[in-house]
């Protein structure tokens, strides 16, 4: 078995020096045709963002912040995963694994890992106590990049399951929003046996054919997002899943690219009110940039897309989830899925919720209701 060893996040002095030159040697573009964002991210608050960045960010302080949770790396199938396994100190505790997605990192999880694992200190119950595991995706954060091809969402289940018993975990429970929803849904469809119950709050499924041809108003809804995605959202997609390389050159080569890549969506999928400083701070979304930037994760993370994208998202048929299943449905999510979409495909549907704030990046913009949602959902599968 492969040793756990473990790990701090330690950038090199050099890599800081590298990364304020490049910021003082940013080319940016002229500005934006229309007064808003849709053509992407306006000049003016690109430039208020990389001005905060080369004078006020200081990620020395935000090393340390996210080190205060004891990591680890270790070696599944050639790579070198790194995860967060916080152990909570109630008896009660249950393991629980949660998966990121793109444009996120664990970085989306570090205002609800105490509260999971200690609700008693944070005004809970002992009952609801869970022992968290974090990890990050292959080419993405601090874990390995695959230097091969078959890294795709089935292949990342099977390590997650294998990281849980390497921890000593036979039973656990497995949350996702994203690509960790993809990951957790993969996971609940291979049943491996010590998977006990998922929760997701992006459910991948398909309209019914009732939805199609006599929708609801949750359908329409749902149809009205999934259109808006397919003509103005997904260029992002169509470009990972079929050329990250090209990409990756201006992404590992400009933090600014980087940056905007990713921050983009910050705008598009959060519940924000026009700005993605309404719901996160300007530190917070550099941090999650910074997850990307340090380790030139911008061509590796978007092969994931070149793997799984069109398999991952949406499907239902053989490939069904029969394990307990909770849902939370965030209204700003990019497809705000209906119950009766889900029910195809995650056949034993226990918990389900559609709450009336939040979007895509649960856990990191409304930490509050992501956790309430995980208490109750859980509760029912203990």
């Amino acid at each position: 078995m492969s040793e756990i060893r473990e790990f701090k996040i330690a950038a090199t002095d050099a890599a800081l020096d590298d990364l304020e030159r490049r910021l003082a040697q940013t080319r940016f573009p002229d500005a934006q045709t229309p007064d808003d964002w849709s053509q992407g991210v306006p000049l003016a608050y690109a430039q208020e963002l990389v001005s905060y960045w080369q004078g006020k960010y200081d990620w020395r302080a935000r090393e340390q912040y996210f080190n205060r949770h004891p990591q680890y790396k270790t070696e599944i199938s050639g790579l070198d995963i790194h995860f967060l396994h916080v152990v909570s100190p109630h008896a009660e505790a249950r393991p629980l694994l949660i998966t990121h997605g793109w444009p996120g990192s664990v970085v989306e999880f570090h205002k609800v890992i105490d509260p999971l694992v200690d609700p008693v200190a944070h005004g809970g119950d002992a009952a609801d106590a869970f022992h968290v595991i974090c990890p990050s995706l292959p080419g993405y954060g601090f874990s390995d990049k695959p230097s091969v091809t078959g890294w795709g969402v089935e292949k990342i289940a099977e390590a997650w399951d294998e990281l849980m018993l390497r921890l000593g975990y036979d039973q656990y429970f497995a949350q996702g929003g994203d690509w960790g929803s993809a990951v957790t849904t993969a996971i609940g469809i291979q049943n491996r046996g010590a998977c006990v119950g998922i929760h997701v709050n992006m459910p991948n499924a398909r309209a019914t054919k009732e939805a199609l041809s006599n929708p609801d108003e949750a359908d329409k809804r749902a149809l009205a997002g999934a259109a808006y995605y397919q003509e103005w959202g997904a260029g992002y997609s169509k470009q990972q899943s079929t050329r990250p390389q090209t990409l990756g050159y201006a992404l590992v080569d400009s933090p600014v690219g980087q940056a905007m890549w990713i921050i983009e969506k910050f705008y598009e999928w959060t519940d924000c009110d026009g700005h993605p400083e309404s719901v996160l701070s300007k530190e917070e979304l550099l941090d999650n940039v910074m997850f990307y930037w340090l380790e030139g994760n911008g061509a590796s993370s978007g092969r994931l897309y070149w793997e799984s994208f069109n398999q991952a998202f949406g499907g239902d048929g053989p490939n069904t989830v029969p394990l307990p299943t909770g849902c939370s449905i965030f209204p700003k999510e990019i497809v705000p899925t209906p119950r009766s979409w889900a029910e195809k495909r995650y056949t034993n549907i226990i918990y389900w919720n559609e709450l009336d704030k939040g979007g895509h990046f649960a856990a990191f913009e409304q930490p509050e209701l992501f956790i309430e949602e995980l208490r109750r959902c859980f509760k029912l599968m203990r």
